[in-house]
């Protein structure tokens, strides 16, 4: 009829609005928010655990600052707070002085991130101390000594620096049920306790330590211990970092738990610059950067008092120096 509205009504029920957009919404902030307050616990107690020692220090003439960040990564071979029985399980004698089996440079900025091995017995000026093995440094003065020494040596300013004992590193590799290692062929090394078919395996703590100790059955000694050093390395921290660990909380804290306890930084260091030093080095795994060693000159040469050291290459060393000094793609030396 004329004048009415032409809208027709249906009935039925009246139709629901669908919910399920706002609730998907809910749920996901929620698992945000649980996730972000167990990433703001976990931090918060790591810190808690981060052991701190005073390495980096100002002194007359230090290198400047130059392009990204260095971190000096060392191995103590520190025999004191390890019994009898543990010495003679890990093959690593006694005596309570303290040397650096393992000394790295981690470099990464705009290039890199770049591995580099200084074989520990490079022989170098130690201040105040004449020349001798660039191990040596830390025995004769401690954390503060040796960053001092490798700075003066190399003309690069360190930013962090981080150490880790011969105890503590297989307990890390305990934690993670072993890392996983591939070898072209077998190792021997009755000093270092190394017994190694070919092949890919698992080694568990005492083995990995004997895996990056052994060099007197190395027909490239220290040089040939430094790259299965940086192996390891990566291999630990590739793991270590992997989703089966940190998905994990029942394998995740225990890992962490050993690496806080196994691991020294500087005082100004943080959990946070570690977690940066462990991502840049996951990178290697994926092929970003490289790693090398410091190039040398002569191997193997004997000095009265001192005994077989290892003398750099004055050009090489010096360019591969300049080179992560500017934060450039090294091409001093070999990278692999």
């Amino acid at each position: 009829m004329y004048g009415e509205s032409s809208t027709v009504y249906r009935a039925g029920r009246p139709r629901r609005r669908r919910r399920w957009p706002r609730v998907v919404i809910v749920v996901l902030l929620a698992v945000v928010l649980v996730a972000a307050a167990a990433v703001s616990a976990t931090y918060l107690w790591a810190g808690t655990r981060l052991q701190q020692t005073e390495a980096l220090t100002d002194y007359p003439d230090r290198p400047a600052r130059g392009e990204g960040t260095n971190w000096l990564i060392i191995g103590s071979d520190t025999r004191a707070d390890l019994s009898r029985e543990e010495r003679e399980e890990l093959h690593v004698g006694g005596g309570g002085q303290r040397n650096t089996d393992t000394v790295m440079v981690l470099h990464y900025g705009a290039a890199g991130p770049y591995l580099v091995s200084i074989p520990r017995d490079s022989y170098v000026p130690i201040p105040g101390h004449g020349k001798g093995k660039i191990n040596s440094a830390y025995a004769l003065g401690g954390p503060e000594l040796l960053t001092r020494t490798v700075e003066e040596a190399t003309g690069l300013r360190l930013d962090h620096y981080a150490e880790i004992d011969f105890l503590g590193f297989t307990h890390v590799v305990d934690a993670l049920d072993g890392v996983r290692v591939c070898l072209g062929e077998p190792l021997r090394d009755k000093k270092a306790g190394a017994d190694l078919d070919a092949g890919c395996q698992t080694l568990d703590g005492r083995q990995a330590l004997a895996f990056v100790r052994a060099r007197y059955s190395d027909p490239e000694g220290d040089l040939g211990r430094v790259k299965r050093q940086r192996k390891l390395l990566s291999a630990l921290v590739r793991e270590g970092t992997g989703a089966d660990v940190v998905a994990d909380p029942f394998r995740l804290y225990p890992f962490l738990g050993s690496a806080l306890d196994a691991v020294t930084v500087d005082r100004m260091d943080s959990v946070g610059s570690l977690t940066r030093m462990g991502w840049e080095i996951r990178g290697l795994t994926a092929g970003e950067g490289g790693t090398t060693t410091v190039p040398v000159a002569n191997p193997g040469l004997s000095v009265p008092g001192v005994g077989s050291v290892v003398v750099w290459h004055p050009s090489g060393s010096r360019e591969l120096f300049d080179q992560l000094r500017q934060d450039v793609p090294i091409t001093a030396t070999t990278v692999k």
